[in-house]
């Protein structure tokens, strides 16, 4: 029992000595690890504040000037030329006594509510960033007071790194040193960008509301005070809708830190944001810049690819405008041009291999109101076609151009809505090109329906087109939304580049301040459709500007230019027209894209609000966007070659029979009038021959007449013939007369669509054997033939003497003269059985037999036609 005992209590003892010992083993692990952490914080500091140390004394040193005025940016075109300049424009500058109390308690509660608390950097908002950037990553948050925001506009680049941080806050700090928070405010105040080309509140005010800023209202200051954190993505005159809860949120944080009472918040709120902007008629031109049009576009896409602050910081942009080309889309937009008084239009000239920009015209006399070249809100009517609906039929099911389609009534989908034609008619049968040509709807609707979404949904985004609209039976014939005009130019530039899509861009390279930094933005180009779809669109596109019977596009072809495109007009529904008292034939818009090998062009015409209609029923009016594309085209085509499209070897040509299903090649017996000559896929070519026509049978004539008439010396011929059918339509004859005399040489007298002819000048004592053929369709029949022998008259001797002194008299007449022919009666009427021979029409003058009467008027169809033989 004791042994057991003593066991017990060692194995006891072992177990506390072990605990003891796990204890003290974490505890020592803890420490090592806090020592650890305190020796890396330590090395941290002190790494950082050394990396710190030497950003900061790389850091530019604080000027005056710099600091009170904004830093110019330059624009550069193809040539690498200056064309424009922003940063240096006309400002109202503001002393800070001038500054009204609400509109600085509205810039601090949203910028730095802390301003006047810190000197310089405000580490407590420095905290909650830190924690944003590691969650989210580095620079997804800033925690820029205003004064290093004055420091990065006005020394810095603008890029998210350490050094510009370090720098920034270096130099923040020094700036606070320097000069009063008042002072620093006033810079803020003056030259932080306020949208486009505008720099300072106070400028700001005049621009977006004519007024001074002691004039302006609580909910007006707000606007204002908001625009700053993304300058072009709140101008209230661009984006309203932006700009409205930009403003609600500034009310909200002046509300959150007692700025303002709840009650205000709700009341300012409430005022729809139009209220006070100045009406569009009374907004001014706040630049002398040339092509202003063209430096929007250039600021909205440093927006879209994140380089929105960067004009603030006298960069250098180099970008794809064509000066000779701007110049030609701002004579073509000038007022005078225009078919009305308020009519306005917009276009965009791009390079159809590379997508750059070279000219964009934002409006009739464009001075920084609404962009119509980049507008999204307007459909683009059958400019769609290729796009949605024969692009993706071509390239998913191996169309030809030659399929053939109906054109007949039809309702949507599932709809009682008809689908109309622009005539209000319906044409049949046709192939897609002349649906295309023509712009048939109903054809395009019926293309549409045959693709699978997925495949056509693919298709249109390869040529930078999405949208939920997509889907819906209407857009195949334009009923879209969010395409501009530079979108448009853009897709059908992938037509003319064998199917390769380039991304539209307006900026090839900035460079900053240093020199040395720069960012270049041409993207890549992509395959959007293979070289046999973007040629036989192309193909049937140039049917659509030729002189083809129905053909919409004439008035944009440019002579001596291989140009493909297309029309577009978009309709007012029946309660637009009730509602605007509209009529027949209004428009809200039309619609011209077409391109060369070299370059690519969309036009939009139309008025700035709906309910003012284009009037179709009126030439200048209904044409104007074509008149604009070729004035254009023709412009920036000059002194330049032009290669026209060539046809890829994947792409072959066949003339098939329309009206053949499947197609088949025709046959030489196909009616010329449908026969055509259509591009295929190769490999999808048809390779039989169409039996639906046969070889026409043209019979010979029967019953071939010759009656002789001794007074007159003629002979008389006439004939029955029954002409060819085929499904009921009867073909036109021809009747080919020739006359042997004296078993001689056969000689062609006459063709003739009559089945008569009378031949003059037959001598008595004399053989002849006429012979008729009919032709038909190139066809000729087998012969008829007559013979007539004329006995010789013996004359007596009183005969012969009163003949010689008839001679004598007609010595002085012309040789050649002819008798007049018949006996001074007409025909025998047609009884049904002879029909009443001749056409009417002349025999051939060869010099020796004159045709009757006067030479130029035959006789009436319905006497025998004449001819005399060689004597």
């Amino acid at each position: 029992m004791s042994e057991n005992a003593n066991s017990r209590g060692q194995r006891r003892k072992e177990l506390e000595r072990q605990k003891k010992s796990k204890k003290t083993s974490k505890t020592g692990w803890i420490k090592r690890i806090l020592v650890a952490c305190i020796l890396i914080g330590l090395a941290g500091m002190i790494f950082g504040g050394g990396l710190f140390a030497f950003y900061a004394s790389s850091a530019p040193a604080l000027d005056e000037e710099s600091l009170r005025d904004p830093i110019t940016s330059e624009f550069y075109d193809i040539n690498n030329k200056i064309f424009a300049t922003t940063g240096s424009e006309k400002r109202d500058y503001i002393n800070y006594k001038d500054i009204p109390k609400d509109l600085e308690e509205a810039i601090l509660a949203t910028e730095d509510v802390r301003f006047y608390k810190h000197n310089g950097i405000d580490f407590f908002r420095l905290g909650g960033a830190v924690l944003a950037n590691i969650t989210n990553g580095f620079g997804s948050q800033g925690a820029s007071t205003i004064t290093q925001q004055v420091i990065k506009n006005s020394f810095l680049q603008n890029e998210k790194t350490l050094k510009r941080k370090a720098q920034e806050a270096y130099l923040a700090y020094q700036l606070e040193q320097v000069y009063e928070k008042e002072e620093i405010f006033e810079m803020y105040f003056n030259k932080v960008l306020m949208s486009g080309t505008t720099y300072g509140f106070g400028t700001a005010a005049s621009r977006f509301y004519g007024k001074d800023l002691k004039d302006l209202q609580l909910n007006e200051m707000a606007v204002l005070a908001g625009i700053p954190q993304s300058p072009n993505n709140y101008n209230p005159f661009i984006h309203p809708e932006a700009a409205e809860k930009r403003r609600n949120i500034v009310l909200l944080l002046m509300e959150q830190h007692g700025k303002i009472t709840k009650k205000e918040m709700k009341e300012q709120q409430a005022i729809p944001i139009s209220e006070g902007l100045l009406p569009e008629e009374k907004r001014q031109v706040t630049t002398d810049n040339k092509f202003d049009a063209f430096v929007e576009l250039v600021k909205k896409e440093l927006v879209a690819k994140g380089e929105d602050d960067a004009i603030d910081y006298g960069i250098k942009v180099y970008t794809t405008l064509d000066p000779q080309a701007q110049t030609s889309v701002e004579n073509a937009l000038s007022s005078e041009n225009f078919p009305t008084e308020n009519m306005q239009a917009g276009m965009t000239v791009l390079d159809t291999k590379t997508g750059a920009i070279v000219a964009i015209g934002g409006g009739r006399d464009f001075d920084f109101g609404t962009n119509y070249a980049t507008q999204k809100d307007r459909a683009i009517g059958s400019t769609v076609k290729p796009i949605l609906d024969y692009g993706p039929a071509i390239e998913s099911l191996d169309w030809s151009t030659g399929h053939t389609i109906v054109d007949e009534k039809m309702n949507y989908t599932g709809k009682d809505i008809q689908i109309n034609n622009f005539d209000g008619k319906y044409l049949g049968e046709m192939t897609i090109r002349e649906a295309l040509y023509r712009s048939r709807n109903v054809p395009a609707v019926k293309t549409f329906q045959e693709v699978d979404q997925g495949s056509r949904k693919e298709f249109v985004n390869k040529l930078g087109i999405t949208g939920d609209y997509l889907d819906f039976e209407a857009a195949a014939i334009g009923a879209t939304e969010d395409i501009s005009s530079m979108e448009l130019a853009a897709s059908y530039a992938a037509f003319g580049n064998a199917g390769i899509y380039s991304e539209p861009y307006s900026i090839r390279e900035i460079v900053y301040r240093d020199g040395e930094t720069k960012k270049t933005f041409k993207p890549k180009s992509t395959p959007a459709m293979k070289d046999s779809t973007a040629y036989m669109i192309t193909d049937m596109l140039r049917d659509v500007v030729s002189d083809r019977s129905g053909a919409t596009g004439r008035a944009a072809n440019v002579s001596g230019l291989d140009v493909a495109g297309k029309t577009g007009t978009t309709n007012y529904s029946d309660d637009e027209y009730q509602k605007y008292n509209l009529k027949d034939g209004s428009a809200p818009d039309i619609w011209f894209a077409g391109y060369t090998s070299n370059y690519s062009i969309a036009v939009w015409t139309g008025y700035h609000e709906r309910k003012d209609a284009i009037d179709t029923t009126n030439e200048n009016e209904r044409n104007f966007a074509q008149r604009l594309f070729k004035q254009v085209m023709t412009n920036v085509s000059q002194g330049k070659e032009t290669p026209t499209f060539k046809r890829p070897n994947s792409v072959i040509e066949a003339t098939i029979e329309v009206g053949t299903s499947p197609l088949r090649l025709a046959s030489e017996f196909t009616p010329n009038e449908l026969k055509r000559t259509e591009l295929f896929v190769r490999g999808t070519e048809p390779k039989q021959i169409s039996d639906e026509y046969e070889q026409v049978e043209v019979e010979a004539p029967t019953k071939l007449k010759a009656d002789y008439s001794l007074g007159d010396q003629t002979v008389t011929l006439s004939w029955k013939h029954k002409a060819p059918k085929r499904r009921d339509k009867e073909f036109d004859v021809a009747f080919e007369v020739s006359i042997t005399v004296d078993g001689g040489s056969p000689t062609v007298l006459q063709t003739t669509s009559q089945k008569g002819l009378i031949v003059t000048g037959i001598e008595p004592g004399t053989s002849y054997t006429f012979t008729v053929v009919a032709i038909a369709e190139n066809i000729t029949s087998a012969p008829a033939n007559t013979t007539l022998v004329i006995d010789a008259v013996e004359e007596s001797e009183d005969e012969e003497e009163d003949k010689d002194k008839d001679k004598d008299k007609d010595k002085d007449k012309d040789d050649d003269s002819v008798p007049p022919p018949g006996d001074g009666t007409d025909p025998p009427p047609d009884d049904g059985t002879d029909p009443p021979p001749g056409d009417g029409t002349d025999p051939p003058d060869d010099g020796t037999v004159p045709p009757p009467g006067d030479g130029t008027d035959p006789p009436p169809v319905e006497d025998p036609d004449y001819f005399t033989p060689d004597e």
